[in-house]
């Protein structure tokens, strides 16, 4: 492998083994800031660091030439945290890294705020969406943004989610700014410098949900350590209008909601199928036409500790569809099979449809086939054990239910 020494930066001045690296070095590459703000020797070659591919064929050019000096890279604060150490390593060079404080750390350090449960996300070279999906998500969020996909976006991207933004202009350097934190809606109106970083923060839900440190529980992307499939008694709902916890265990599999992904959750009823996608780490909006339930998704999602995942919009589907963020995959409890075609013209990756009325299996069935989705059906007729007088035992059937998955081909 090839050998190059990675420095971090943080705006500060740089320790003493990094100055005697760069002091003998054969090229340094790095943002043209980052180059502009050491002193090179005078034989050293200094690369701008534009196409990455360009600057990485040099600095292995100067490093199988022995009678040059070291190949250097610069880089913003923790090279291994985000940043370049993952390409050079799969690009064949065997790094040395003189660490600096993240970026991410020190914008917690200038909030004064743990980050032990919060989590971080990149919008820098991937798809903004993962990163959005993942604010709407969590109560605590890092996000390292690009030009294109920074602060206004995300704020924008926020709109109808309880959030403050705190935007972190230029780390570490002499015109570092922080702002925040700013509603959501005053965020996206603002131009902002780059490069920054964003905290995403969710107001307080009266949840388990902790402003200053994520979840409680577990890691923010494990599994729920209460489990998922819940018994309805978790659930407040009325006259048993509620998700047999049977039927949306094979609903979450259809689903498969994780961090990064946003789920509807149509007809929510209780908010049962929802609120278990938000407690396996997606993002969730739970639409029902009755205000009743609407208030119990509420009230459910804050017992539940996800309160700041669960957005709760009201209106009778399809209408109220219009105008929400592209789903991952969707839940129809409820609406019927206008509804189901609705969502099958969407073309999201994975649609769950739960029906107790058999005349309705067919139409649903031909909605998803004809918008291009492969679907696999099952009828789910339950029995619990029971606790019969005397102490003997029997089985009590639950309503026949048919749970259709669709997934794009």
């Amino acid at each position: 492998m090839t050998g190059v020494t990675v420095i971090g930066m943080s705006g500060g001045p740089l320790p003493e083994s990094a100055l005697a690296v760069l002091a003998s070095a054969g090229a340094v590459a790095g943002g043209a800031r980052h180059l502009d703000a050491v002193a090179l020797p005078p034989s050293c070659e200094r690369i701008v660091i534009g196409p990455l591919t360009d600057a990485l064929d040099r600095l292995r050019a100067v490093a199988a030439d022995e009678g040059s000096g070291p190949a250097v890279v610069l880089a913003s604060g923790d090279p291994g945290f985000f940043g370049i150490v993952r390409r050079l390593r799969a690009e064949g060079f065997d790094p040395s890294v003189l660490v600096a404080p993240s970026s991410v750390a020190t914008a917690f350090a200038r909030l004064g705020i743990s980050w032990d449960g919060a989590v971080v996300a990149s919008a820098h070279g991937h798809d903004l969406r993962r990163a959005l999906n993942t604010c709407r998500a969590m109560p605590v969020v890092a996000v390292l943004t690009a030009p294109s996909a920074g602060a206004t976006e995300l704020a924008r991207g926020l709109l109808g989610w309880n959030r403050r933004i705190v935007v972190m202009e230029r780390l570490g350097e002499s015109d570092e700014r922080v702002v925040g934190p700013l509603p959501a809606k005053d965020a996206a109106t603002c131009a902002w410098r780059h490069p920054n970083v964003v905290v995403s923060l969710a107001e307080p839900d009266g949840g388990r949900a902790e402003p200053d440190g994520g979840r409680a529980d577990n890691q923010p992307a494990a599994a729920p350590g209460g489990g998922w499939a819940l018994p309805e008694s978790a659930y407040v709902h009325r006259d048993s209008m509620i998700t047999k916890s049977e039927v949306r265990a094979v609903a979450l599999a259809g689903l498969r909601p994780r961090l990064g992904r946003l789920v509807w959750d149509v007809g929510a009823g209780s908010g049962s199928v929802g609120i278990e996608c938000a407690l396996l780490g997606a993002a969730v909006v739970a639409v029902d036409a009755d205000p009743r339930a609407c208030a119990q998704v509420l009230q459910n999602a804050a017992a539940h500790g996800v309160g700041h995942a669960v957005r709760v919009v009201e209106g009778a589907a399809p209408g109220a569809l219009g105008g929400l963020p592209f789903p991952d995959a969707v839940f129809v409890g409820g609406g019927g099979t206008g509804t189901v075609a609705a969502v099958a013209a969407l073309r999201p990756s994975r649609v769950v449809v739960t029906l107790a009325a058999i005349d309705r299996v067919a139409p649903a069935v031909q909605a998803l086939r004809e918008n291009g989705f492969t679907v696999s059906g099952t009828q789910l007729a339950a029995s619990r054990l029971t606790d019969l007088a005397g102490g003997s035992l029997r089985f009590a059937g639950t309503n026949p239910v048919v749970v259709l998955t669709g997934e794009l081909s």
